[in-house]
């Protein structure tokens, strides 16, 4: 497939290779910004053993995807165990944790991004 006539105002950025992900950290847990644009954010999770994500809520809707390991995830009073292949949705502003049962892998997706993560 070829970018010939493809002209998209930033189109410089609408491709991240994996080498140029931005690395973070937020609640002690490590993750890569892989892409963002105006309206959407896609992260990937690094949890490792000892990693907690305490109760908290912003005005973005989050939705993930499990690659590997285990957690437990809560909203508000309800908890469900989640693992490899399983997702989720959180509406905005909804209280939320993660507990790291096994170490792995989530990608985590934000509409609109979030700024604290840029």
């Amino acid at each position: 497939m070829s970018d010939a006539g493809f002209n998209v105002q930033g189109s410089n950025d609408m491709i991240v290779r994996s080498q140029h992900g931005k690395r973070k950290r937020f609640f002690g847990v490590d993750f890569i910004v892989l892409s963002h644009g105006p309206e959407s954010m896609v992260t990937k999770m690094l949890y490792k053993p000892g990693d907690h994500v305490p109760f908290h809520s912003h005005p973005h809707e989050q939705s993930g995807y499990v690659l590997n390991g285990k957690y437990r995830i809560r909203f508000s009073e309800y908890g469900r165990e989640i693992g490899p292949g399983d997702s989720y949705s959180i509406p905005a502003d909804v209280l939320h944790s993660i507990e790291i049962i096994d170490a792995g892998e989530v990608l985590d997706f934000f509409t609109p991004p979030r700024e604290d993560y840029l």
